[in-house]
């Protein structure tokens, strides 16, 4: 079985996190604050039994679970606490195995090692960890492990150990699996709702509300540092005879001819919108006036030495476009309404055409 695919998906999954989920940094910290009294219990009882190894190294495991937790509440540092964490109930487990603690009964704390691998760490990890766990424990109850560690364990005991581990550990992997796979999704699914709530459907320009929500960024900007910005309010001429004439699907084919004209001749700090029908918005970030015209000019060329088929003829494509920029302390309302009063001149002068709108009204 190759690890790629495996690989691939930790990879994009280890960006996201779903609502919901419980933290890997806050599971583990749960698992420590469990272990940690188990361990000293069991310590207590090996003690009375006169054992004077156990006790002690369950008492350091229990420490160094502690340490693990007290150095990522103080340093965050999620990957060592996780990777800390790993080792530690890895080496906890195989000494448990290997010296047959509570008389051999503690090597069923192995079945809670691949549920926690698998959920705390990435996909692959769990493979190679839960891999070579099984692989351990079939060399502990090979007989060179007897002759190695005289484990106390049945045979019976042994062959059923190995089995019943190598499904938990197999099922855990299915599980585990469709657990990612599920986030995945869920994950893709919340961008394709994120991307529709944000642009227009024909487009894919940003809708209306986006464009409100970038420009009242700008203007937070502006008021900062009094870095001007402008917009263009651009409509495309006689687009109702388009409509009425040749049907509203060469209507929609003009609208993203102008929308595919305007990523061609923008920037991309610049953003794009449907405004509405076939208005569209254009936000150009630390852009003066003489510039904003320049770029209006430059896309109304554009859009004029394009056209669309129908009827087995070409119908052009020409823009009206009103420009304002940001003066003095007007709102970003006033200024919309400034592009508005420009795109309205720009039709009453014969269309194809681009107006400024001076300066903000006092």
């Amino acid at each position: 079985m190759t690890l790629e695919p495996i690989k691939r998906a930790d990879s994009e999954l280890s960006q996201y996190r779903v609502q919901g989920e419980i933290p890997v940094p806050t599971l583990i910290g749960w698992l420590t604050l469990a272990a940690v009294p188990l361990l000293i219990f069991f310590a207590y009882r090996s003690s009375l039994r006169g054992d004077p190894l156990t006790p002690a190294l369950l008492l350091a495991f229990a420490g160094l679970l502690a340490a693990n937790g007290l150095v990522y509440l103080g340093i965050r540092h999620s990957m060592l606490q996780r990777r800390g964490f790993i080792t530690i109930i890895s080496a906890l487990f195989t000494y448990l195995a290997v010296q047959a603690v509570e008389d051999g009964s503690a090597i069923i704390w192995l079945f809670a090692y691949p549920p926690i691998i698998f959920y705390i760490s990435q996909a692959r990890v769990g493979v190679i960890a839960c891999s070579g766990g099984l692989a351990a424990v079939a060399l502990l109850f090979s007989p060179l492990g007897d002759l190695v560690f005289d484990s106390p364990y049945s045979t019976s005991f042994r062959l059923t150990m190995l089995a019943v581990l190598a499904f938990e550990m197999s099922t855990c992997y299915v599980l585990d699996q469709s657990r990612r796979r599920s986030k995945l999704s869920l994950l893709k699914l919340a961008k394709e709702f994120e991307y529709a709530a944000k642009h227009d459907a024909l487009t894919g320009l940003a809708n209306r509300r986006e464009v409100m929500i970038q420009l009242d960024g700008e203007y937070q900007r502006y008021l900062r540092n009094s870095r001007v910005f402008s917009v263009l309010l651009m409509d495309i001429d006689l687009f109702k005879s388009v409509n009425d004439n040749y049907g509203h699907h060469v209507g929609d084919e003009m609208i993203v001819l102008v929308a595919t004209t305007l990523r061609e001749q923008c920037r991309k700090v610049d953003t794009l919108a449907r405004w509405g029908g076939e208005e569209y918005l254009v936000l150009l970030p630390e852009t003066g006036i003489a510039d904003a015209v320049h770029t209006a000019n430059r896309i109304r060329e554009a859009v004029g030495s394009k056209s669309v088929q129908a009827d087995n003829r070409a119908i052009a494509a020409t823009i009206s476009v009103g420009v304002a920029t940001i003066s003095g302390s007007e709102s970003v309302d006033r200024l919309l309404q400034r592009a508005d009063e420009a795109l309205y001149r720009a039709k009453t002068q014969g269309r194809n055409t681009v107006c400024d709108s001076g300066s903000a009204a006092a």
